[in-house]
């Protein structure tokens, strides 16, 4: 199995539906889609269940934990070689796991290498979300250079050997954790290859995780994490700064609610 389609959902019946759409429409058929349940109660079991196998699919149900315990599961029990992660209000365009694997072929010494990122298209299909990389290939080993290729959605293949190696910190009391935490992480230790081809249609469904404010103030236990790493990171003395600065802020917040939580 060369790939893992992995879509993590929660109460997204209505949306699922386009997701395999695209994968049916899929010019590369070397996968299988996961889906992991994070605890729905809208009837995604049923629906699931009610497709046609046109490519292994798989369906696990868990108890509701947030994404991150979801896509923690998901690698785990991944069958193929890279895992995609697709959200449910996501679309991927049909040459998108073609093209994963022909850009992955073309990588000299690929052990070097965790992932493959590329660009992403807003919601209407045509218009490319953020700016384009420097260059239509460019491999990036240092974390403050990746870092600056952020600049809005982006969209990749990971390793699944190497996504099992880091998975999500958990924490009781959450039930999110910035997707940052991981990436960091894997981008510390191997290389990207960026190639400028949008293969993902971005979704952005009411009550999904775009607003990185809220997602802190609400899980400043995984915002510690993720600022402190940064902080003791090699990215500019800017934001090592900055990152230090919100490590204490959040943890300052944390400690109040359990505070609070314990009266």
């Amino acid at each position: 199995m060369r790939f893992t389609v992995l879509t993590a959902t929660y109460n997204r019946a209505s949306y699922l539906p386009g997701v395999y759409e695209c994968l049916c429409a899929q010019t590369f058929r070397g996968f299988e889609w996961l889906i992991v349940d994070d605890g729905s109660t809208d009837g995604t079991r049923e629906l699931v269940a009610s497709w046609k196998s046109f490519f292994p699919m798989r369906y696990v149900w868990k108890p509701n934990g947030g994404k991150h315990t979801a896509i923690n599961l998901g690698a785990a029990q991944a069958a193929g070689e890279f895992t995609v992660i697709l959200d449910s209000d996501d679309r991927c365009v049909p040459h998108t796991l073609e093209r994963f694997d022909y850009q992955w072929k073309q990588i000299p010494r690929p052990e070097r290498f965790a992932c493959l990122v590329s660009l992403c298209y807003c919601e209407d299909g045509t218009t490319i979300l953020g700016s384009r990389f420097p260059r239509d290939i460019l491999d990036v080993f240092n974390l403050g250079d990746a870092l600056a290729l952020a600049d809005a959605d982006r969209f990749g293949m990971l390793r699944t050997d190497v996504l099992r190696k880091f998975p999500y910190p958990v924490f009781k009391s959450e039930r999110d954790m910035l997707e940052g935490v991981v990436w960091n992480r894997i981008l510390r230790k191997y290389g990207a290859r960026y190639f400028n081809e949008p293969l993902k249609i971005a979704g952005y469904a009411p009550g999904g995780l775009t607003d990185q404010r809220d997602r802190r103030t609400a899980n400043p236990k995984g915002a510690v994490v993720y600022y402190a790493e940064l902080a003791l990171s090699n990215v500019p003395l800017k934001l090592r700064l900055k990152s230090a600065m919100n490590t204490v802020r959040f943890s300052i917040r944390a400690l109040f609610r359990d505070l609070l939580a314990r009266r």
